[in-house]
């Protein structure tokens, strides 16, 4: 899409962008600027719940173990209803402790647990539970999740809730194109829409990729002066990158990274966040994958799992380069379509740091990903 540019004196920094009718990307806008993008997710309000005859697993069971009045700390949770092969349907229990557990009368091989979590429910879970569900636990590890057990049913997981609060967001200095001038003319049959917000760098290729609401609170005169208008979404979006990702975005705006190890300094949720804008670094420019040669992975900074993808990423495809985030992104690299594939040799330098690193699941994770690469043909050799 070569529409990044305007006559002005200041940069296009964000297109508003829709399907057309035959599923291609079109413009609606281009903006100077957006308020109200980075915002740190609000917990949702805390709940007591029990899971009845639960089977537990691993952390799950590491949890409820804990011996004296240590606090059984969990993370996450998901929660799902299945109806294989998929679910039908979700929950995210945020932040699970285990309050207590004691054994399940119906039968005492199994447990009954309490937790307090924040609750949250996912969107498309409508469908008619099945006769006889069975609640499948599982927690977040790695960047994929892992199961944690089983349970009959979940007290106080039906409960009604309200409708978290949506947070508006602030296109500054934007120039319609007629399409979002008829939806500024005609706003109520537009809500519930939804459109792309697609961040550019300064050299105006598209570094990352957001969803908004199409519910307008109000349309004025830009600050900005001339013909463009600032315009208020009334939902700016779920899942917004945190305010800590605000000095990532900075970097990346300023051109792909030529250096490595600029992720370094940055936290794990900080590399996180770096992976999910490298994702975007050669989209729309896709060569065919090479295979063979030899690369060399820099692990002195690889003290945790983003921080692993990171410096692979790099070794691989040099500064600001991605191949995956977690366990399934990973996968999917090696299966193809990002760049590099097997077979080649990968020689890891500094391995000690990742398997003997104190990050909660990263040794093993390590020795896991050395594996799964050796399966896909990779030959690793450890320094």
């Amino acid at each position: 899409m070569n529409d990044t540019a305007w006559d002005r004196g200041f940069p296009v920094k964000y297109l508003l962008v829709d399907e057309d009718d035959d599923g291609e990307p079109e413009l609606w806008g281009r903006c100077a600027g957006v308020e109200g993008l980075f915002a740190d997710p609000v917990p949702p309000p805390r709940e007591v719940l029990t899971l009845r005859g639960c089977a537990p697993e691993g952390p799950l069971r590491a949890a409820i173990d804990r011996p004296g009045e240590a606090t059984g700390l969990l993370g996450d949770l998901c929660v799902e209803i299945r109806d294989d092969p998929r679910p039908t349907r979700r929950w995210e229990l945020a932040d699970v402790v285990v309050i207590t557990h004691h054994p399940c009368q119906a039968d005492p091989a199994l447990v009954d647990v309490v937790v307090g979590a924040g609750v949250r429910q996912d969107g498309f879970s409508r469908e008619r539970l099945p006769t006889s569900p069975r609640f499948e636990l599982s927690v977040a590890t790695a960047g994929d999740l892992e199961t944690v057990g089983h349970c009959l049913r979940v007290d106080g997981l039906f409960a009604p809730r309200a409708a978290p609060e949506t947070i508006p967001l602030e296109l500054v200095g934007c120039e319609p194109t007629e399409r979002l001038r008829a939806v500024l003319r005609r706003p109520r049959k537009w809500e519930g829409g939804w459109a792309g917000l697609w961040a550019l760098d300064r050299d105006g290729r598209v570094m990352a990729h957001h969803t908004v609401g199409l519910g307008i609170g109000g349309a004025r005169p830009s600050t900005l002066g001339g013909t463009l208008i600032d315009i208020t979404l009334t939902d700016g979006g779920k899942d917004r990158p945190p305010l800590l990702a605000r000095p990532i975005w900075d970097v990346w705006y300023r051109g792909i990274p030529a250096t490595p190890n600029q992720w370094a300094p940055y936290s794990a949720e900080g590399r996180r966040q770096w992976s999910h804008l490298a994702i975007h670094r050669d989209m729309g420019a896709r060569r065919p994958d090479r295979s063979g040669g030899v690369y060399h992975l820099d692990g002195r900074f690889a003290t945790d799992v983003p921080g692993l993808h990171c410096a692979m990423g790099e070794a691989l495809l040099g500064p600001g380069g991605y191949y995956g985030w977690g366990w399934s992104a990973f996968t999917d690299c090696l299966c193809g379509g990002f760049g590099v594939v097997a077979p080649f040799t990968l020689i890891w330098h500094d391995a000690a740091v990742a398997r003997r690193a104190p990050a909660e699941g990263l040794p093993s994770y390590f020795g896991e990903v050395v594996g799964h690469l050796e399966e896909h043909g990779v030959t690793v050799v450890l320094r």
